[in-house]
C-alpha cells in the first residue's frame, strides 16, 4: 500500500513539473498579446498528454481507483503550486497566494486534471483487472 501511495505522489510530481515546465516554456514564444491567458491555454493542452503519462506510468507498477488516484495528483499538484510554484515564480512577477489561488483557471485546470486521470486511469485500471 504504500509502495503505491508513493508511486502515485511521485507520478502526481511529474505530472506537475511536465505542466509547469509547459507553462514557463509558453512565455518564450508570445503568440498572444496576453501572456498570462497563453499560459494557461498551453497548461490546459499539456494536462491532457501529462496526466496519461503519469497515470500510464502508475498503473505499469501500481494499482489504486482511478479517481483516488486523480485525488492523489490534484493534490500533489496543488501542494507544490503552494510550496514551489508562487514562491518562486509568482511572488517575484508581482503576485501571491491569494490571487494564484482564488484564479478560476486554477480550479478549472485542476477539475480537468481530475476527470483526464480518471478518464485515462478507469481504462488502465480496467486493463490491468482483466489481465489477473
Amino acid at each position: 500500500m504504500t509502495s503505491n501511495t508513493f508511486l502515485s505522489i511521485a507520478c502526481g510530481a511529474l505530472v506537475w513539473l511536465l505542466g509547469v515546465s509547459f507553462y514557463l516554456t509558453s512565455f518564450y514564444a508570445p503568440i498572444l498579446q496576453d501572456p498570462a491567458k497563453q499560459a494557461n491555454i498551453v497548461l490546459i493542452l499539456a494536462i491532457v498528454p501529462s496526466s496519461f503519462l503519469g497515470a500510464y506510468l502508475f498503473y505499469k507498477k501500481g494499482l489504486m481507483k482511478p479517481a483516488l488516484l486523480a485525488l492523489t495528483f490534484v493534490i500533489v499538484a496543488a501542494l507544490l503550486d503552494a510550496f514551489i510554484t508562487v514562491p518562486v515564480f509568482i511572488i517575484p512577477a508581482g503576485g501571491n497566494h491569494t490571487e494564484f489561488f482564488s484564479d478560476p483557471m486554477f480550479y478549472v485546470i485542476a477539475a480537468e486534471l481530475y476527470l483526464v486521470t480518471c478518464y485515462f486511469g478507469k481504462h488502465q485500471y480496467q486493463h490491468q483487472n482483466i489481465k489477473k
